[in-house]
Formats: structure tokens, C-alpha cells, sequence
């Protein structure tokens, strides 16, 4: 089951600063970006087809997953492997110049340990 489109974009384009305050064709673009970047990352587990949407960073808050692409990269193989279907109920996106630089996702409960070191929030 897919999270509500809405609820995934409008926590996407909050934190965008391309689109704080703005409304408009950057928002429109923005979303876009955001709702192929999930489909293809998150829905089909496809990091190379999710990859061309990745700034020069990747920051991820997501205690389980290392931070950068090879991070996602891993991440995705562990959630093709162990979770063939269902999604996560929130994921957060951070954009910069057009392109994905930062994740959040709250399905999770706080681990003691993290693979990064940037917090879940």
C-alpha cells in the first residue's frame, strides 16, 4: 500500500527551500521530482533509476540506512530482499537546485545504534 500522495508531497515541498513560500511551476517540478524519486526508490526498490534524481549529497535520517547513494543503494537491496511489498506511512524529502539531497521516514522506532550519524529529525 502506497502512502497518501498528498500527505508524501506536502512534507516533501515543506522542507524544500526551492518552494518555500512559493507556489507555482517550481512547486509543480518539485513534486514531480519528489513522486518519481519515491516511485522508483521506494515502490520498485530501483536505485539506478531512482540515482538520477540525487544531488551532489544525500543526507539520510533513516537510522537503518548508511548515509550518501551507496547508502541508498544498500538500503534498497535490504528492502528488496526482506520487504517485497508495503512502503513506508511518511517519508520526507529535501530538494535543492531540482534534485533529492536529504530523507527522512518515520515508520520506524528510534534503534539505539544508527548507521549514520545525522539523527532522525
Amino acid at each position: 500500500m502506497r502512502p497518501p500522495i498528498a500527505l508524501l508531497l506536502g512534507t516533501a515541498l515543506a522542507l524544500s527551500p526551492l518552494t518555500a513560500g512559493a507556489q507555482g511551476p517550481q512547486q509543480e517540478a518539485n513534486k514531480k521530482i519528489v513522486v518519481d524519486f519515491y516511485e522508483k526508490a521506494i515502490n520498485q526498490k530501483d536505485f539506478e533509476a531512482a540515482s538520477k534524481h540525487l544531488g551532489s549529497r544525500y543526507t539520510q535520517h533513516n537510522p537503518n540506512a548508511a548515509d550518501g547513494p551507496e547508502g541508498l543503494k544498500a538500503f534498497l537491496g535490504f528492502l528488496k530482499e526482506k520487504c517485497a511489498r508495503g512502503s513506508a506511512i511518511v517519508d520526507i524529502f529535501k530538494l535543492e537546485n531540482g534534485k533529492v539531497v536529504e530523507h527522512w521516514d518515520v515508520v520506524q522506532p528510534v534503534p539505539e545504534k544508527a548507521a549514520n550519524s545525522n539523527g532522525m529529525f
